[in-house]
């Protein structure tokens, strides 16, 4: 039984870090207007193919609102909802990465 419980300890840990890691903290917006492939990139979810996918649609429908970004293929109301609060259509692209690791205090 002990033995049991420390795998599966084990193996929520390991899960844990892993999924931890895959998750890139990112703060500010990305206008989907202008923002290159690498911008789009930092989006949660968005890899280089979906990126690419944004840029051609925009080529031809510039974005109008954040909802159109549902007409790429692959992003469904649920990651539309995930990644609305990153997403602008006008203004500047602040969008970048935060870092996770503990700021040093000068004591």
């Amino acid at each position: 039984m002990k033995k049991t419980v420390l795998m599966a300890l084990v193996a929520i840990s390991l899960i844990s870090s892993f999924a931890s890691a895959k998750t890139k903290e990112v703060e500010g917006i990305v206008n989907l207007n202008t923002a290159s492939v690498q911008e789009l990139m930092l989006l949660p979810g968005i890899g280089k193919s979906k990126a690419e996918a944004i840029v051609a649609y925009r080529q031809a429908h510039p974005f109008k609102s954040s909802e159109e970004l549902s007409e790429i293929k692959g992003i469904g109301p649920k990651m539309l909802q995930k990644l609305e609060k990153y997403l602008t259509v006008t203004g500047p692209s602040t969008l970048h990465e935060v870092s996770n690791k503990p700021q040093k205090t000068l004591q």
